[in-house]
């Protein structure tokens, strides 16, 4: 299979996972009705965002976990059909052969990196990996890793920081034998004692902490009895989008940024520390195919942009979005609201007007 037709298989399967403070790539077993990612994508989370191109962000449990091996698996969504993908077999992997890393890096939906296997077992801390060529990123991690018949050999781990291209990949051999060791307890919660390699549940956890076969500290997942809360500008944002009807765990999108969907259009909002501005941009649509349309519709926004005192419309690449800012220090949750309030208001308003009147087309989405 060429680079095209491993992304077009696996593009369905492919699901993004976000968390308070972290974003990362799964993928859908059909085989064992299971999402596959990293251990270090979840952390201490016990529930999870996911989403994919077959259904929209939905909350999602954490089923088990294995910090030793660095894997997780997530309950799957009950109601979506996601075709199947097949593992491969580790034990034929050479050294130079193709591989294609998939995954989100950066939050790039999608995206795919080919590159050869450099070493088929490296060996770090007594675990084996496959050492690759192929760029991968933050947000990669927890996605597959594909060989050119177009089954998975490896799930995407990590990389060397200031490497060129160093990236490693855990062996499917681990990860089948994970499956097999999880299948017999689906559904239950459960870790796999990193000393020991037995699985640890809360029917034998001993005093709620401690491996019954070996002694060693473990943690199985579980949810919280009080949610972590988030302080200073991120939980002002997120008491103002409750405030607005929002869904709060669902619209988390890493680490001071979140994501929500008004009316057909997109918005993200996004702290940065650094600049000390908090900004809302929503993704309305696209610019019209009848190029006639363009001349006025520029006229338009800079019309509109004239009136308006508090959002700005812009053209971005293709995409005609509405934004907002506000610096921290004057981020109330009075000012923060009406702000925010005022956003997705106009943001759907906009949305609407620039289809009807100038034919723009509706916003894509991957």
């Amino acid at each position: 299979m060429n680079t095209q037709q491993i992304i077009e298989l696996y593009r369905p399967s492919i699901i993004q996972i976000a968390t308070q403070s972290s974003t990362g790539t799964g993928f859908y077993l059909k085989e064992f009705d299971l999402i596959i990612t990293n251990e270090h994508v979840v952390g201490k989370q016990a529930e999870v965002t996911i989403a994919g191109r077959l259904f929209e962000k939905r909350l999602a449990l954490v089923w088990y976990t294995d910090k030793k091996h660095d894997l997780a698996f997530l309950q799957p969504p009950a109601d979506i059909q996601i075709p199947e993908i097949k593992l491969g077999s580790y034990e034929t992997t050479k050294d130079g052969d193709v591989v294609v890393a998939i995954g989100h890096p950066f939050g790039l939906n999608y995206t795919a990196t080919q590159g050869v296997i450099s070493k088929v077992d490296r060996i770090r801390e007594g675990v084996k990996y496959i050492q690759i060529d192929a760029a991968i990123n933050p947000g990669n991690s927890g996605g597959p890793l594909v060989n050119k018949e177009g089954k998975i050999i490896g799930i995407n781990s990590f990389i060397i920081r200031g490497g060129d291209n160093l990236g490693f990949a855990l062996p499917v051999s681990y990860l089948r034998e994970a499956l097999e060791l999880y299948q017999p307890h689906k559904s239950s919660l459960s870790t796999r004692c990193h000393s020991c390699n037995n699985l640890v549940f809360a029917e034998n956890i001993e005093a709620n902490k401690y491996c019954p076969y070996c002694g060693t500290e473990v943690k199985l997942p579980q949810l919280p009895e009080k949610e972590a809360k988030p302080v200073g500008i991120a939980k002002s944002v997120e008491e103002i989008l409750r405030e607005l009807g929002k869904d709060v765990k669902l619209a988390r999108d890493g680490n001071n940024n979140w994501s929500v969907k008004e009316g057909n259009a997109k918005i993200k909002i996004s702290y940065n520390p650094d600049n000390y501005f908090v900004a809302g941009d929503a993704y309305l649509c696209q610019l019209p195919s009848d190029i006639s349309q363009i001349k006025p519709l520029y006229q338009f926004l800079l019309e509109e942009n004239y009136n308006m005192d508090s959002l700005v419309l812009s053209c971005v690449k293709q995409n005609i979005v509405l934004s907002c800012i506000m610096y921290d220090m004057d981020m109330t949750r009075e000012a923060g609201t009406e702000m925010f309030r005022h956003l997705f208001s106009k943001a759907d308003f906009y949305d609407l007007l620039l289809e009807k009147d100038f034919g723009c087309r509706r916003l894509l989405e991957e």
